[in-house]
């Protein structure tokens, strides 16, 4: 049963899409190429590399949360760095680029000079993640070739039409973190590292600039949402995985084991789409009539 997958952002919600692989291969299914988009985006470099889900897992499990998005001489101006995300991706992906990947996968960004969605498929792996994850003034813009990067679902919370590009004619599986449209927004607090007392950090998130973060990303979260939903039924995937992690923020700290089971409980119940959009007489009908 041979599949594409297109991996949606959602920050910390991500590690859902480990649960998600992990669960496919378990029953069965063949990934054979795989897009992502922020978070969505540093999994599927991690998987097309050949990390089975347990070691992405660990690669997680062992970073450092609380000094993740710490700031160093290499950031441009953001409220937040990636001091953190460089130690990982240094450590889990070096110098490998592209053609390093067994299997096909890209990664999509926004160049806010064009207002273009950009697909990046080659080049070095850890410029292509720090790239699709640059929430825009929250984290640092990617300069990349003539480009000025920010994180891709600013265009396409998720990378469906990407990953049709890689394996035409192949079922989509998009995996979507958003939640629905009609749903509240929670709101949100700047990370706080642990090495300030919890009185000064309640203090920090009651100034007017952690207000107005607050108000900035429940509006980035609003646009993602209504975004998400007008690429989906522009792009149609063929089945939608919809983990429940509308309880969680873009920037928590999370257990890493406990949202991973989120995304396997979420296969499990899309489970009869899935081996039905793999199944030939499904591929042949809409190949025949674009039926689905």
């Amino acid at each position: 049963m041979d599949i594409t997958l297109a991996l949606g952002g959602g920050g910390a919600k991500g590690n859902s899409h480990i649960g998600v692989l992990r669960r496919l291969e378990s029953e069965g299914f063949n990934i054979r190429s795989v897009a992502g988009t922020s978070f969505g985006g540093i999994v599927a470099v991690m998987y097309a590399l050949g990390n089975p889900p347990a070691m992405i897992q660990k690669i997680f499990e062992e970073v450092d949360q609380h000094h993740l998005y710490a700031r160093d001489p290499e950031d441009g101006p953001s409220l937040l760095g990636f001091a953190g995300v460089r130690k990982m991706l240094e450590r889990a992906l070096g110098e490998k680029t592209f053609t390093d990947l067994q299997i096909p996968c890209a990664v999509t960004a926004v160049d806010i000079n064009m207002g273009s969605e950009v697909i990046l498929s080659e080049g070095k792996l850890k410029d292509a993640v720090l790239a699709t994850i640059a929430l825009p003034g929250v984290f640092p813009v990617q300069h990349l070739n003539d480009w000025q990067l920010v994180d891709g679902g600013v265009l396409d919370p998720v990378p469906v039409a990407a990953a049709r590009m890689l394996s035409p004619g192949l079922p989509v599986v998009a995996v979507v973190l958003n939640d629905m449209i009609d749903n509240p927004v929670r709101g949100y607090t700047i990370p706080i590292p642990d090495i300030i007392p919890k009185t000064i950090a309640k203090r920090i998130n009651r100034i007017s600039l952690a207000q107005s973060l607050d108000v900035f990303l429940r509006s980035v979260d609003v646009s993602s949402r209504a975004v998400a939903n007008f690429r989906l039924q522009l792009d149609k995937p063929d089945v939608i995985i919809r983990p429940k992690v509308q309880h969680l923020s873009i920037l928590d700290q999370v257990v890493v084991a406990e949202v991973a089971q989120l995304g396997e409980d979420a296969v499990e119940e899309a489970l009869p789409q899935l081996k039905r959009a793999a199944s030939w007489h499904f591929r042949l009908g809409r190949k025949l009539f674009g039926t689905n």
